[in-house]
């Protein structure tokens, strides 16, 4: 599942190509990757639609038209690859948004897990979200009372999207890794200066992603360098970067975790 560094990139790269075009047409060729509205309202509604902005909340490409909000959730296989002249779907393709300019937006998803909100109320959708990790209002301090309000492991913590927006399976491995911190160890257990460490981990993990065009690790996902450039994630059995002990894989909430067992000591309470 694309994260927060390749939903920004795939934001930064598709903005320059969509702004100032309008909306002619839109193919829906499956209709469950339609969240809201209903398949009728939709074409009636995103026709003649013009493209004012691209952006990005936690894991969401938001495409900001005139009166409403493209909300497009990738999830598992999800692609977005913008086609010029006449062309003809493609077998995965389950949603064309055909452009001025003789341009298509295709939504192409071989799992059929990602999802598309239409809506003039996007808040609805994205007001449950935590905080961007890489906003001002992110701070360590904010990270560490809240982290104090909750009794969980920190690695499904990290990745509940109203604690914290964007952040997924890859790059909360590689932050813990950075902050020393174990992926079992309790919330409220964290100490200030291993607080201020994941703060500051959080956000470099994310800027060097972003700096990388991400992570290719799927056949989706195309001109990412950031795999190439993983601590731990993915690096079972390989020596850990830091100390050289071997890196370990384990379960924690049915998501593959890599560790150092030797920088990422668990303390038993």
């Amino acid at each position: 599942m694309p994260e927060l560094p390749e939903v920004e990139t795939f934001a930064r790269a598709l903005k320059p190509e969509l702004v100032g075009s309008t909306i002619l047409s839109a193919d829906l060729r499956w209709a469950r990757t339609l969240a809201i509205p209903s398949p009728a309202q939709f074409r009636k509604q995103v026709a003649g639609q013009k493209i004012v902005d691209v952006s990005r909340r936690a894991k969401y490409l938001v495409i900001h038209l005139k009166d409403y909000n493209l909300l497009i959730h990738l999830r598992m296989s999800g692609d977005l690859v913008i086609r010029t002249g006449k062309i003809r779907a493609e077998k995965h393709d389950r949603l064309l948004l055909h452009l001025s300019g003789n341009k298509t937006l295709a939504f192409n998803d071989t799992r059929k897990f990602g999802r598309v909100w239409l809506t003039d109320q996007p808040e609805k959708i994205l007001g449950k979200l935590g905080p961007e990790p890489l906003e001002k209002d992110f701070t360590a301090r904010w990270l560490f009372e809240n982290l104090h309000t909750r009794k969980r492991q920190l690695k499904p913590l990290l990745l509940d999207q109203s604690f914290i927006a964007g952040l997924g399976n890859i790059y909360t491995d590689e932050c813990l890794h950075i902050a020393k911190l174990h992926p079992l160890a309790l919330s409220n257990t964290v100490k200030l200066e291993q607080a201020e460490a994941l703060h500051k981990a959080i956000r470099a993990v994310l800027k060097e992603g972003i700096r990388r065009n991400g992570a290719s690790i799927d056949w989706v996902y195309r001109g990412g360098d950031f795999q190439n450039h993983f601590r731990v994630y993915d690096q079972d059995g390989k020596p850990c970067p830091v100390c050289g002990t071997t890196i370990q894989k384990f379960t924690v909430g049915q998501r593959g975790t890599h560790v150092c067992p030797k920088c990422q000591v668990l303390e038993r309470k």
